[in-house]
C-alpha cells in the first residue's frame, strides 16, 4: 500500500500539477521524498513562502490545473498567506498544503501553533483537512472546488506524522475535478426581452471587457460583437491581451495611466455592458457614468445601488449571452469612429517618449520593441504597473501578468520564474521597481540555481514612486517614509550569482537589452531613471 506522501505526489501528478512550490520543514521531508520518486511532479525549492504561493497562482492561471504550495506551521503558513491571498482576488486554482498539529495537539499552547483553518478561511474558497483515510478524495475534491465557478485557492492541512502511514482506501470513484461544471440555460425571454430593450434605446453603448471574459476565451464572439455595432471596447487591467489596442475600437484601460483619457470615451455612453466584468479590479461605481448597466458575467453586478441607476444581470454562460446580443437586429451606433482614433492617438502619443529621453515611458517602450509577441512581461506593483497597463501592447491574453485584484509588491520575479517554467522556450522579461527588487531579491539565487533564463528590467527611480505621487497629491513631504536611499558607489556585478548591467542612457539601455535577450542565463538590468514623468501620467480623474 502507498504511504500518505506517496499518495499526495501521485494524486497531484494524476490532475496534472507539475510542480509544488515550498520552504521544506521537518514533517514535509516525507513528501519531498515522495515528490522525488514520483515521475512528472517536481518539488521546487524558493526562499521564502509567499514565492512559492505567487508562482503557483502564476501555474494556476497558465494551465488551468491548480498550482500547488506547500508551508510549515505557523510563520511558514503566515508567509504563504499573502501569495495564497492574491490566487483568491486575482481568481487563480491553486491548492495550498500546510503542516498542522497532530489531532492531539490541535488545541494545545504548543511552539508554532495557531489555527490554520481559522487563518486561510477568508482568503481561500475552502480550507480543508487530511488523514490517512481520505488524501485522495480530499485533494480530488479540493481540486474541484479550486476550479469550478470562479477559480481561487484551497487550503489543505496536514497532520505531523501521517507521511509514512499507509493509505487503504485507494482508487475510489470520486467526484472532483469531474465535478461537473455548471450548464448554463440560455437567456429566458424576458431577459432578452430586456436586453433588446435598452440596446435599442441606447446610442452610443460602451463594452468593459474583465479577466473573467478572458477566463472564458470570448475573445472571437467580443470582436464580432464590437464590429457589428461599432461599440468601443475598454479593458481592464487583466484583460489586456483580448482586444488589440491596434483595433479601430479600443479605447484603453480603466483605472491606470492617462485614466482621464479614457475616460473622454466612456463618459459619453448612454449605456454600459460589462463583459465578464470582475470588480475585483475596479469598482462600476467609481468610474461609471450615470446611465444603464448590462451586466454579463457567471455572477450578479457587486455594485452600491445607490449609486447606479439601473443594472440587469444577465448571469450564466458569457459566451451564450454574447451569441444572443449578436443575434440582435440593428446598425450600427452612434459612436463618431474618426473621433475615437484621434482619442486613442493622443493617448499613446503622450505614452510615447520623447526622443532621447531615460525616464519610465522609455524603458518600457523599447523592451516592447525589443521583446517578440509570443514573449511573456511579469510587471510588479508600482507606478511602473500603471504605465504599463496602459503603454504596454499585448497581442494575446496571457502575455502580460499582473495582480490588480490582490495588488501585492513582489509580484514580478517569482511570476516570471513561474512562467519559464511553463513557457521554457519562450522569452521571459520581469519588470519591477527598485521597491519591489529590494522585497525579491533574494530570489535571484532560485533563478540561478534552477538556471531560468530571465531578463529582469529594474527600474531604479530610488523611491516609492506611486506612493510619492500620492504624498504630493496631499501636500504631504512626498520623500517621508518613500525614499529607497541607495548605497553611492559603483554597483555590484552580481546578484546571487546573476549578472548585472547598470545603464542611465537610452543607448546603453537598448545594447543591454540586446544583450539579456541574446543571453542563455538570467540577466538584471538596472536602469537608473528620473521618475519626474509619473506625475503627468498617474492617478488621473476616472470620470469626465
Amino acid at each position: 500500500m502507498p504511504t500518505v506522501a506517496q499518495q499526495f505526489a501521485h494524486t497531484l501528478r494524476e490532475i496534472g500539477v507539475r510542480y509544488v512550490f515550498g520552504v521544506p520543514s521537518g514533517n514535509m521531508i516525507d513528501y519531498i521524498e515522495a515528490l522525488r520518486e514520483e515521475d512528472g511532479i517536481d518539488f521546487v525549492l524558493v526562499g521564502h513562502e509567499a514565492i512559492a504561493a505567487i508562482m503557483a497562482d502564476i501555474c494556476g492561471r497558465i494551465t488551468g490545473i491548480p498550482g500547488a504550495c506547500f508551508a510549515t506551521f505557523g510563520p511558514g503558513a503566515t508567509n504563504l498567506s499573502t501569495g495564497v491571498g492574491e490566487a483568491l482576488l486575482d481568481r487563480s486554482p491553486l491548492l495550498a498544503f500546510t503542516d498542522e498539529m497532530p489531532d492531539h495537539l490541535l488545541n494545545r499552547v504548543v511552539q508554532m501553533n495557531v489555527n490554520h483553518q481559522q487563518l486561510f478561511f477568508p482568503i481561500t474558497k475552502h480550507t480543508t483537512r487530511l488523514s490517512a483515510e481520505n488524501v485522495e478524495e480530499v485533494i480530488l475534491k479540493s481540486a474541484g472546488i479550486a476550479t469550478s465557478d470562479v477559480p481561487g485557492p484551497v487550503h489543505i492541512g496536514v497532520p505531523a506524522g501521517i507521511g509514512r502511514q499507509e493509505v487503504h482506501n485507494v482508487g475510489k470513484e470520486l467526484e472532483y475535478l469531474r465535478v461537473e461544471k455548471k450548464r448554463w440555460s440560455p437567456l429566458v425571454a424576458e431577459q432578452v426581452k430586456k436586453v433588446e430593450s435598452l440596446f435599442a434605446k441606447s446610442k452610443c453603448p460602451v463594452l468593459v471587457v474583465g479577466l473573467s471574459a478572458v477566463r472564458n476565451n470570448v475573445q472571437a464572439a467580443l470582436i464580432n460583437l464590437a464590429e457589428k455595432f461599432k461599440m468601443p471596447v475598454v479593458l481592464t487591467p487583466m484583460a489586456k491581451g483580448i482586444f488589440s489596442e491596434d483595433h479601430p475600437l479600443y479605447a484603453g484601460v480603466l483605472f491606470h495611466a492617462l485614466s482621464d483619457s479614457v475616460a473622454e470615451t466612456y463618459s459619453q455612453a448612454d449605456l454600459v455592458i460589462g463583459v465578464g466584468y470582475d470588480p475585483v479590479e475596479f469598482n462600476y461605481e467609481e468610474w461609471m457614468p450615470p446611465v444603464p448597466l448590462i451586466h454579463i458575467d457567471e455572477k450578479e453586478a457587486d455594485v452600491d445601488t445607490g449609486k447606479l441607476r439601473e443594472v440587469l444581470n444577465v448571469t450564466g454562460n458569457i459566451e451564450m449571452a454574447l451569441q444572443e446580443l449578436l443575434k440582435l437586429n440593428g446598425v450600427a451606433k452612434n459612436w463618431d469612429l474618426e473621433l475615437l482614433a484621434e482619442r486613442k492617438k493622443r493617448m499613446f502619443q503622450k505614452l510615447t517618449p520623447p526622443p532621447g529621453s531615460f525616464g519610465p515611458r522609455a524603458v518600457l517602450h523599447e523592451l516592447r520593441n525589443i521583446l517578440p509577441d509570443d514573449g511573456v512581461l511579469t510587471v510588479d506593483v508600482g507606478a511602473h504597473l500603471h504605465l504599463a497597463g496602459q503603454q504596454w501592447r499585448t497581442p494575446a491574453p496571457g502575455k502580460l501578468l499582473m495582480t490588480n485584484g490582490w495588488s501585492g509588491m513582489g509580484f514580478a520575479i517569482p511570476a516570471a520564474m513561474a512562467a519559464k517554467l511553463n513557457y521554457p522556450e519562450l522569452p521571459v522579461v520581469a519588470l519591477l521597481g527598485d521597491g519591489g527588487f529590494h522585497m525579491t531579491v533574494g530570489e535571484l539565487a532560485t533563478v540561478s540555481r534552477l538556471d531560468l533564463n530571465i531578463v529582469f528590467v529594474v527600474i531604479n527611480d530610488s523611491s516609492l514612486s506611486l506612493i510619492n505621487i500620492k504624498q504630493t497629491n496631499k501636500g504631504y513631504d512626498s520623500h517621508y517614509g518613500t525614499d529607497l536611499n541607495q548605497a553611492s558607489g559603483a554597483p555590484t556585478n552580481y546578484y546571487f550569482g546573476v549578472p548585472i548591467i547598470q545603464v542611465a542612457d537610452l543607448d546603453t539601455y537598448k545594447k543591454a537589452l540586446k544583450k539579456a535577450l541574446d543571453a542563455n542565463r538570467p540577466m538584471v538590468i538596472e536602469a537608473v531613471v528620473d521618475p519626474s514623468e509619473y506625475k503627468e501620467l498617474l492617478l488621473r480623474r476616472n470620470r469626465i
